[in-house]
């Protein structure tokens, strides 16, 4: 009973609005991939390359690229020092390809040197992964249980994910400016495709915002659910 009326009570609808952006996000950082991944680069460069490139350019040759299986897996490794491009980018020239590519050695190049916002953000990973496994049974328990502290464990808890999300937004907004300027700086994209690369970079921006936006809504219902419980 109590679990029924906690997924399906009126206050699902404040965390609507936010589910409808996830969506039309998600839906709109794949078309833009998937159209500027048929563009290919008038240089021929792939995504290896252009990272390897940029990379080098500004003293990371100690930072190594690895091809990783599926599409947008790419992530940067600090514990390893690792780009890892995806087989869709890592030896693909497409514009998108380049432009995802540069957006993850733009964060190797945050950590070299020493953006705050990414320092912060790796910093609160450990109370992020936390609060994400115990916040909802923390919060539905206490719920059973009528316990207040219980109640507000999990919904501190789940504040620390709303706090994660909140700081990956400028760090991926950043590795997104540092891959335009790059790509332009070093002539590895002209013109149209530099328009296409910045299409491909601010759907994917968007994701974040949704996430972000999500987190916010979610903790707001926690917080509405709490007090109607009073």
């Amino acid at each position: 009973m109590l679990f029924g009326w906690f997924y399906y009570d009126w206050t699902v609808l404040i965390v609507l609005p936010a589910l409808i952006f996830t969506f039309w996000a998600q839906i709109k950082v794949n078309s833009s991939f998937n159209k500027y991944s048929q563009v290919r680069t008038s240089r021929g460069i792939t995504g290896a390359m252009a990272a390897r490139r940029i990379l080098d350019a500004n003293g990371l040759s100690n930072v190594r690229i690895e091809k990783v299986r599926g599409s947008m897996t790419d992530h940067f490794d600090p514990r390893t020092n690792v780009v890892r491009l995806s087989e869709t980018v890592h030896d693909v020239s497409s514009v998108a390809a380049l432009g995802v590519a540069a957006h993850e050695v733009g964060h190797a190049i945050q950590y070299a040197r020493g953006y705050a916002p990414i320092k912060i953000r790796a910093a609160i990973i450990p109370a992020t992964r936390i609060g994400s496994t115990l916040a909802m049974p923390l919060f539905i328990i206490g719920l059973f249980l009528a316990s207040d502290p219980l109640i507000l464990f999990g919904i501190v808890l789940y504040s620390l994910v709303t706090l994660f999300q909140l700081v990956t937004l400028p760090v991926e907004f950043n590795a997104s400016s540092r891959a335009m300027k790059t790509l332009e700086g070093q002539g590895i994209l002209y013109g149209e495709e530099l328009s296409g690369a910045r299409s491909v970079l601010t759907a994917a921006a968007m994701t974040y915002v949704a996430a972000l936006a999500t987190s916010l809504l979610s903790l707001l219902r926690l917080i509405t659910i709490a007090n109607r419980r009073r």
